[in-house]
């Protein structure tokens, strides 16, 4: 007969209890970065809700090492031409295979084509030797509450973490190119593929916004945004929130909304909007701690929607109160602002207002 503690071990989850551990950070994987101090927290209005928030640590995750150990192999493979007779072992044979196959190539084409692949690889492992100094961040805030909000936060989740996978492999780096096929995963298809999309009214649609960035140890925090709240950044210096111009926060619309004219898939999606290109490295915003003890704010709008000046003076002030404390206090600060004003908002009538929220403090030290 089993123990109550093995049977409790082997006590299934429900589903939105799997969600919740599934989505939920634990702080052993906080990437330490020299000179930056970071923490986040999410608290449901329900046992699972539609705030993500993840931490990227790229050397606990990846084997960066053998990453670059991989791409300068390629690197060298890739310059070898095969001895006649022997088959194609890497993506270059094959190509240069076609190549010679078809008339108008010659060898010199196969050479060039060998030492522009070979090159790309090299880049590559620069770009890997990065991220020893870099670590990712990533906020997804789904419509709704429960376990439908939880379902479409995981899936942004999971796609972001399949498609992470191969840029590494692709370019050891993450390019625009992962958000413009996120952003497509959650678009309404025309084609009613599924369940939701058969129904083409915008309650059908599986909204989220998202905040993915990278902070690098010299300040550095480079981001894209998709419907989110835009971050606020607290100077040590002046003890406030910096106004940003616009021009350095790029925003598109919540994920799935809006599809690029030139993407080759584009009518058989249906957008709220078409923008005129696809996103580049030009889109990228870039905000950076300039001295320390700054810090950079990222929430949901259950905490606070990124309008009201009265809320932002009034978390303006927190910070201000707990600037000296490591992120985890500030950040905890703040969270226990926001279940305050919720109960507010109960006694007042408007549980309605209530929302998931998550805050996410990195602190330049």
């Amino acid at each position: 007969m089993l123990s109550s503690e093995t049977a409790h071990a082997y006590h299934p989850l429900s589903i939105d209890e799997y969600l919740r551990k599934k989505l939920m950070p634990v702080e052993g994987v906080i990437p330490h970065l020299p000179g930056i101090d970071m923490y986040g927290n999410t608290i449901p209005d329900e046992i699972v809700g539609g705030d993500v928030f993840e931490y990227i640590n790229f050397q606990q995750r990846y084997n960066i090492e053998a990453r670059i150990a991989q791409a300068q192999r390629l690197a060298k493979e890739y310059l070898e031409p095969l001895a006649p007779g022997a088959k194609a072992h890497n993506a270059a044979d094959l190509h240069v295979e076609w190549m010679l196959s078809k008339p108008g190539y010659t060898e010199e084409d196969a050479l060039q084509y060998r030492k522009a692949k070979s090159s790309e690889q090299l880049r590559n492992a620069e770009n890997l030797r990065e991220l020893s100094t870099t670590a990712g961040v990533l906020l997804v805030d789904a419509q709704g509450h429960g376990i439908i909000a939880a379902k479409i936060a995981s899936t942004v989740h999971d796609t972001l973490q399949a498609f992470m996978l191969s840029e590494l492999d692709r370019s050891g780096t993450i390019t625009p190119r992962l958000f413009e096929q996120l952003n497509l995963r959650l678009a309404q298809s025309a084609t009613a593929r599924n369940a939701l999309g058969r129904n083409m009214d915008a309650s059908s649609r599986e909204i989220a916004t998202m905040l993915y960035g990278e902070i690098r140890s010299n300040g550095q925090f480079r981001f894209v945004n998709f419907g989110h709240p835009p971050p606020l950044v607290f100077s040590a210096k002046y003890k406030r929130f910096m106004r940003i111009g616009s021009d350095r926060m790029v925003q598109f619309l919540a994920l799935g909304l809006e599809i690029p004219e030139d993407h080759p898939d584009r009518n058989r999606y249906i957008p709220v909007k078409v923008r005129k290109r696809r996103m580049d490295a030009s889109d990228i915003a870039v905000i950076t701690l300039m001295g320390r003890g700054d810090i950079l704010f990222l929430y949901t709008d259950g905490v606070y929607d990124g309008s009201d000046e009265h809320e932002r003076h009034r978390i303006e002030a927190i910070i201000g109160k707990h600037e000296h404390q490591p992120a985890k206090e500030i950040c905890n600060a703040i969270l226990d602002y926001a279940v305050r004003r919720d109960s507010e908002l109960r006694q007042e009538g408007h549980s309605d207002e209530i929302d998931d929220k998550t805050v996410f403090i990195i602190k330049r030290t």
